[in-house]
């Protein structure tokens, strides 16, 4: 038996769970921009941008951000063949949000947390496909001879 396949589920696993995160709290994100304006955000973030309201950045961040975070998500849930790349697309659209939110409003803690979610989204997909080298059980001197508790 493969003793990498349970690791490799739980990158998976860990990044569905990312993915949909970043859905809910995206599509979230959208809805108090359309319907609430901003809720409670002041207008005066967006007063050297081509926006006068919340309504067309909330309608991005939840269709283009957090519908590319749900793409993603099903994609790996359904085990598609392209549902890595479906996440690294969605990994890279969540951390252009955030670098265009912080150039245009400011920075926030709650920005660094979307960035970091962003950030682990590809490191898990580059791990997935091999590119980035994630550690093992074998790297923590974890081996299949080691008795099961």
């Amino acid at each position: 038996m493969d003793q990498t396949k349970p690791f490799w589920r739980v990158l998976r696993r860990t990044l569905v769970v990312l993915l949909i995160f970043g859905a809910v709290s995206s599509f979230a994100g959208g809805v108090l921009g359309v319907f609430m304006n901003g809720a409670g955000v002041p207008l005066a973030y967006l007063k050297n941008t081509p926006f006068t309201s919340y309504l067309v950045p909330g309608l991005i961040l939840a269709t283009v951000v957090g519908g590319t975070q749900m793409a993603a998500a099903i994609s790996m849930l359904k085990r598609n063949d392209r549902s890595k790349a479906l996440a690294a697309v969605a990994g890279f659209g969540m951390l252009i949000w955030i670098f265009v939110e912080v150039a245009v409003i400011g920075y926030s803690w709650l920005q660094a947390v979307y960035f970091a979610v962003g950030v682990a989204e590809l490191a898990l997909v580059f791990g997935l496909l091999g590119i980035l080298v994630l550690p093992t059980a074998e790297h923590f001197g974890l081996t299949s001879d080691a008795p099961s508790r």
